[in-house]
């Protein structure tokens, strides 16, 4: 038995050992329960085919990246579980049919090689956009090799840069050199599994041969280097992760010289054209002025690393407001803001009377609007998609100052008539109000109710059309409840910090108050309440069954963190010490002993039923978090379902058939414990 608090010996150990049969054996076994238990019904079937014929609808919209001329999709269906890479024109897009011209057949390419292949993303060799680096996947994880691509012939390059399987780092120099970041053998990478090298790399020669332009240190995070073609602003940069949250960013001219930015290490920069962008996660003095966290910044880069220090405001936080992210064009700056979770493009233009701003075009009809794509190398063309719990999404295409259209509208994949959005806060126990949104019935009459957050890492939870939580969920007479806790950017930097490391707790506390809430507006009851988290939001549910077990009717953790005394010896978990602390630190250890889930579970107590669902391939939280989670309450006699599909990375599902199995399956156990 696993000793609690204390971390002692650790009885489920052998669970991680993803070679060793005996654990493949309990998968297996555990797998078969599962399935057994949540898919003989109809209700199941139905599910899976009603989730199945959203993913795989040709009425979907095929989602685009701009690059040169065309419109680059990767499509999946039925008869495409893998995908096509595929491209088309502006004019051909416009269309409801357009012509695709397809660049790569995966599902092809892998029966051909014997491999299971998974798309990971691909870097375009600008502005040819002739060649491109394809990083291929074996079922989903975050290993990837790299293979180049001819964009004009539709064929790999014979000889081309190609890598084996690694956690790799690849950009485009120009046509024949590559600035490449990999495992390069023994000592290469970063304790948390990412490299630690980057090198230059000249096309014909073995990557022996490849020049090292820049080393971190074991342990940094990761380090990477990156080209900027721009014809006029051509420049090279090497960037060091300290932590997740911590970097140095160098400037490496011609003659390889490093020019470190002087910004403060927990800021994020940004480098357009003449512009440095400057955002920052902290107050930052410069001479006689402050400015606080969550403000952005612009100045002229060759006048900063001149010396200069005359930095413009664009953007301040306030209590209700902050940043969510921000896109350039080729000749503006597009700002995404929050206010209460509502969503704000503005759009800033440099002048000679300073920077301008006004309201982005086409963004403000819907409850939440995205910048999908711009093509900030070409001209001010941006794409957008608009959006809400109950209304389908838009794409519309614009030019910044010209008109907008709609290009392609998302189907009603489920009936939303009689559907209410409605936002309320709830009190946590600190006194701070915890925004959430509640979708469902105008009178659910305490009616099942399924509770999802996240809480981690900056990420905001924002409005958005899910067909799957639709027709499986709403459709059924269920109320969704999206709410917006502590440790995630909804609020900005402050509402991160407020449960970073030995605050965390304030996020569970958070999702409790929420919780309680809902009961209290008579949404629904404690054992009709359930509750869904993934990766940081998997532990988030971990802890909500260990530590407040009263308030839910059913438990789903994904792909979770649960272990936190060897979270960071496992796989990418030395990345996010700067989230949770360092375990073997004995302070650190003082806190995160007191919500690790894992070390939190007690004989006798009301835990609901749970289930876990992860992927033997997550090579980023590793399955055994979950495994062992699920041995140690079984050993305790708790009501414990346990998935684990063996392949699908951090996803836990490699395509549309996989992806609608396993919702159906989270959907089911739901839908049986919250009768």
């Amino acid at each position: 038995m696993v000793e609690t608090v204390s971390g002692g010996d650790d009885a489920y150990l052998w669970l991680e050992d993803l070679e060793d049969e005996g654990a493949a054996r309990w998968v297996r076994d555990r797998n078969a329960e599962t399935v057994g238990a949540l898919t003989f019904g109809d209700s199941f079937a139905a599910l899976r085919a009603e989730l199945r014929d959203v993913l795989d609808s040709a009425d979907r919209i095929p989602y685009p990246t701009l690059r040169g001329e065309y419109l680059y999709n990767l499509w999946k269906d039925a008869a495409h579980p893998r995908g096509l890479w595929r491209r088309t024109t502006l004019d051909s897009y416009r269309t409801d049919a357009p012509d695709w011209q397809v660049l790569l057949d995966l599902d092809a390419l892998a029966e051909r090689e014997g491999e299971n292949w998974v798309w990971q993303g691909v870097e375009v060799l600008k502005p040819g956009y002739e060649r491109c680096l394809i990083s291929l996947s074996r079922g989903g994880s975050d290993a990837s090799v790299v293979r180049e691509f001819d964009l004009r012939d539709g064929v790999f390059v014979a000889g081309g840069f190609t890598l084996p399987e690694a956690k790799s780092g690849v950009g485009w120099i120009d046509a024949d050199h590559i600035y490449v970041s990999t495992d390069f053998g023994p000592g290469s990478l970063t304790n948390s599994g990412y490299p630690r090298i980057v090198k230059r790399w000249r096309r014909g020669t073995p990557l022996s041969a490849a020049v090292t332009v820049f080393e971190g240190a074991a342990e940094d995070v990761a380090v990477g280097a990156e080209h900027d073609p721009t014809p006029g602003f051509e420049r090279d940069y090497v960037y060091r992760m300290l932590d997740f949250y911590r970097s140095e960013r160098y400037v490496r001219t011609a003659a390889g010289e490093l020019i470190r930015l002087d910004v403060p290490d927990d800021a994020k920069i940004d480098m357009h054209r003449e512009w440095l962008l400057i955002r920052l996660r902290s107050p930052w003095t410069v001479g006689a002025v402050t400015y606080p966290a969550g403000a952005v910044l612009v100045t002229g880069l060759d006048a900063y690393l001149a010396g200069d220090r005359d930095l413009t405001v664009l953007f301040e936080p306030d209590e209700r407001t902050s940043l969510s992210y921000h896109v350039w064009t080729r000749n503006h700056l597009l700002l995404a803001t929050l206010a209460d979770v509502r969503s704000r493009l503005e759009v800033f233009t440099p002048g000679d009377a300073g920077w301008s701003r006004a309201p982005l075009a086409g963004a403000t009809e819907y409850d939440h609007a995205d910048i999908v794509d711009t093509d900030s190398d070409v001209g001010d063309a941006y794409l957008l998609s608009v959006t809400g719990f109950t209304r389908p999404t838009t794409l519309r295409y614009g030019q910044i100052g010209g008109e907008v259209e709609d290009l392609k509208r998302e189907p009603e994949f489920f009936d939303a008539a009689g559907l209410t959005v409605r936002q309320h806060f709830a009190t946590s126990a600190d006194g701070t109000l915890v925004p959430y949104f509640v979708v469902g019935p105008q009178d659910p009459a305490a009616g099942p109710t399924l509770l999802t957050a996240y809480g981690g890492f900056e990420i905001s939870l924002t409005p958005s059309y899910d067909a799957a939580i639709g027709r499986g969920w709403l459709a059924r007479g269920g109320t969704y409840v999206v709410a917006n806790i502590r440790g995630g950017g909804e609020y900005g930097p402050r509402w991160h910090r407020a449960a970073l490391r030995e605050n965390r707790p304030r996020a569970y506390a958070d999702l409790a108050a929420v919780a309680t809430d809902l009961v209290e507006r008579g949404i629904t009851t404690p054992q009709r309440l359930g509750v869904r988290g993934g990766s940081n939001g998997g532990l988030l549910t971990g802890v909500m069954l260990t530590r407040y077990p009263e308030l839910f009717g059913a438990v789903v953790s994904e792909v979770p963190l649960l272990d936190m005394r060897r979270f960071h010896l496992l796989l990418a978990g030395a990345s996010w010490m700067a989230e949770y602390g360092d375990p073997d630190t004995e302070a650190d250890w003082a806190y995160l002993s007191r919500f690790s889930p894992y070390h939190n579970v007690r004989a006798g107590r009301p835990y609901p039923p749970v289930l876990f669902v992860t992927s033997t391939r997550d090579d980023r939280v590793h399955p055994g978090h979950a495994r062992k989670m699920v041995a140690l309450l079984r050993e305790h006699g708790y009501d414990v379902s346990y998935y684990e599909n063996v392949e699908g990375g951090h996803g836990a599902a490699a395509d549309n058939e996989q992806l609608a199995f396993k919702r159906a399956l989270i959907l089911e156990f739901f839908w049986q414990r919250l009768k």
